[in-house]
């Protein structure tokens, strides 16, 4: 397993992949329903997830019990990249992503620039409820690499050039990747 490179040789590394759904979070006390939560798939003590993903995405969480480690995951000091894949309503070319690749200015700032390419629909698990489907809108898939990360940035970024965020799914950050994960499966890579 490669790895980000960043971490203490005694830290707890675990890679998650979130379900559609489920909060980045181990409780859910904001709510007077029940919302789904870590809790229910990762049953490790003293381990957080290092940084977040909305309940409407999908994808790579790392968890682990080095809060300098959190830290420098999520701290966009460290320039630590993070590849969504990500499929958009209407079908971008590659003139549609310049803008993504020099930056973008969202209501909370510019954007550094992305690395983004059109990609095939790659293989992945279905997801529960299915992304909604329209005959007379077409859709596209993207590949697209920050090194930051804001509150919904991707889905801003593609919803700023027009292209509205259906399914967005982590796929990797830094050297730790999704290869081997199903939804709502975990693997701990802490080294021995």
């Amino acid at each position: 397993m490669a790895r980000a490179g960043i971490e203490n040789a005694m830290s707890r590394i675990v890679l998650f992949n979130k379900p559609f759904g489920v909060l980045s979070q181990f409780t859910d006390a904001r709510s007077p329903s029940p919302r789904p939560t870590l809790s229910a798939y990762v049953a490790l003590p003293g381990v957080y997830p290092a940084g977040r993903l909305d309940r409407d995405s999908e994808g790579l969480l790392v968890l682990t019990d080095d809060g300098a480690l959190q830290a420098r995951i999520a701290d966009p000091r460290y320039k630590l990249p993070k590849t969504y894949l990500v499929q958009v309503e209407g079908a971008p070319t590659d003139a549609d992503l310049a803008p993504l690749r020099e930056g973008v200015l969202l209501n909370d700032g510019p954007t550094r620039p992305a690395q983004v390419q059109l990609i095939a629909p790659p293989v992945l698990w279905d997801r529960d409820p299915p992304v909604r489907f329209r005959k007379s809108v077409p859709d596209r898939w993207i590949a697209i690499t920050i090194k930051e990360g804001r509150n919904r940035q991707v889905r801003r970024m593609t919803a700023h050039i027009g292209f509205p965020t259906l399914r967005l799914v982590r796929w990797q950050i830094g050297d730790w990747t999704l290869d081997g994960l199903g939804p709502g499966a975990w693997r701990d890579t802490t080294p021995r």
